[in-house]
């Protein structure tokens, strides 16, 4: 892994979101021993959710950083000790049609056993090697991270 996102690395990624008029999401990858951590909607109907990574809006005048340590620590209550690397973003519409970007981050937390969900049905460690029930989207950054920490 390299080291901690600057935050040079973080003020670009900011700008480039700012100047191509998207609304700035952030996503954690939290990885235990080759696993990481999905969060499950609660779901009611018919068709079973997709499963996702713990992030937040970034909110006014927060930045990227303060947004992953926050979103992580709101869903999880997990602590953000690090933040190691940009892993990757994609662009998608908000429901009400607003562009979005998702940006993602590989982050290291103080433990991952006492996961207290705030807004999700349940969690699950998954293994990067399987067949993971996320969007295509997101299993484009998991791929992008697998071949991280693999090389």
């Amino acid at each position: 892994m390299s080291a901690l996102v600057s935050e040079l690395e973080f003020a670009e990624l900011s700008r480039r979101a700012e100047v191509d008029g998207t609304a700035p999401r952030v996503g954690a990858i939290i990885d235990r021993e080759g696993k990481v951590l999905l969060l499950a909607r609660h779901d009611s109907g018919p068709i079973k959710a997709t499963l996702k990574l713990p992030g937040a809006t970034v909110g006014p005048r927060e930045s990227l950083a303060e947004a992953v340590v926050r979103g992580v620590y709101e869903e999880t209550s997990l602590v953000v000790t690090g933040i190691r690397h940009h892993v990757g973003d994609f662009d998608y519409l908000s429901p009400d049609a607003r562009p979005v970007r998702r940006l993602h981050f590989a982050v290291d937390v103080a433990a991952t056993d006492r996961i207290q969900l705030t807004a999700h049905a349940a969690y699950v460690w998954a293994p990067l090697d399987g067949d993971l029930p996320v969007t295509s989207s997101i299993r484009r950054i998991l791929d992008a991270y697998r071949e991280l920490v693999a090389g």
